[in-house]
């Protein structure tokens, strides 16, 4: 398995994580604890070292299932966990809240949840333009200082928002959504990471499934799976990312030897992102982690991809569906 250091901090992390959103169930449909724990038990088994998670992932449900799993693998101190603040909860309504007593108080129900004394990357979900940036950020530094979070991360954030972050505490680690078909970090998180020394840690690697070689146009969705919401899962766009996926798996396969799914996260280990994160909620999901090492695509296959993606995506779309609200919103 491909590593990296985190500027700034003592971890050296698996350059592919795991990401247990779906793990917690919530907007993914429901979830199986035991198959769960299962999944990251082989992930592990693969090398992987990194499990993401946070508290709203199920509402406490996935970071619980996280520290089970990890307590019955062992090994704590070669593994890394990431987690989050900054979002809060009344009645399945999510809305961001990263004051510094939201966080002082998520840190200890995370801390219990995972049943660790220390998280290894704490990411503050999403800006909170109510509270000063400042707080915030002194909030994340004072838990640094204490030693019960071992770096600092900022998840969905813009380079000014950042920017005013870095102000009182440096960031270590930025986690945006980066994938084939969302690619809006290229133009200002991306360069900005990497002019400040913040490892890309991103997120959504297989696009909710698009990129993972599975998905078909008979694909129902049901209860609260987000996808229901998400433009690229509704017509016409839906014929068109699907068309498009079916291109780049030809592509794969043919000047590869690779499956899709291998070639999204490829794709994003090559385009100098340190980690990609990669979810899952049944075992057999890993078993493809081993296809994603030990090869690169070269200069000319980045330009073939985006000839594909520039002609068959008429009308592309982000994931800003996925955004919460601020607390005078709800």
């Amino acid at each position: 398995m491909e590593q990296t250091s985190i500027p700034g901090t003592p971890l050296t992390v698996s350059r592919i994580a795991l990401g247990t959103w779906a793990i917690g169930g919530w907007m993914w449909g429901g979830t199986d604890e035991k198959e769960s724990i299962r999944t990251i038990h082989a992930a592990l088994d693969k090398g992987i070292n990194l499990i993401d998670t946070a508290p709203v992932y199920g509402f406490g449900r996935s970071e619980k299932i996280v520290g089970k799993a990890l307590a019955e693998y062992g090994q704590r101190a070669d593994l890394f966990i990431s987690t989050k603040a900054g979002l809060d909860w009344k009645d399945g309504k999510v809305f961001r809240n990263a004051s510094r007593e939201r966080i002082e108080k998520e840190v200890a129900d995370s801390l219990g949840r995972l049943g660790t004394d220390y998280i290894d990357i704490y990411f503050i979900h999403w800006p909170d333009p109510t509270v000063d940036f400042g707080e915030t950020a002194e909030a994340m530094e004072k838990l640094l200082e204490a030693g019960k979070i071992r770096a600092i991360g900022l998840s969905n954030f813009t380079p000014e928002q950042m920017a005013a972050f870095g102000e009182t505490a440096r960031p270590h680690v930025c986690q945006p959504p980066y994938n084939l078909f969302e690619r809006g970090i290229e133009s200002d998180v991306k360069p900005y990471c990497h002019d400040n020394t913040i490892a890309l840690m991103t997120y959504g690697a297989l696009c909710r499934g698009l990129l993972s070689g599975k998905m078909s146009k008979d694909r129902q969705f049901i209860g609260d799976d987000l996808r229901q919401y998400d433009p690229k899962f509704n017509p016409p766009r839906f014929d068109h990312y699907l068309g498009t996926a079916g291109k780049l798996e030809r592509f794969a396969r043919r000047n590869y030897g690779k499956s899709l799914l291998a070639l999204a996260v490829r794709w994003a280990l090559d385009q100098e992102v340190e980690i990609a994160l990669w979810g899952g909620r049944r075992p057999g999901q890993m078993a493809p982690v081993d296809e994603v090492t030990g090869w690169a695509i070269d200069e000319d296959g980045k330009n073939q991809v985006d000839a594909i993606l520039r002609e068959a995506i008429p009308d592309p779309v982000g994931p800003g569906f996925m955004a919460p609200p601020d607390r005078h919103s709800v």
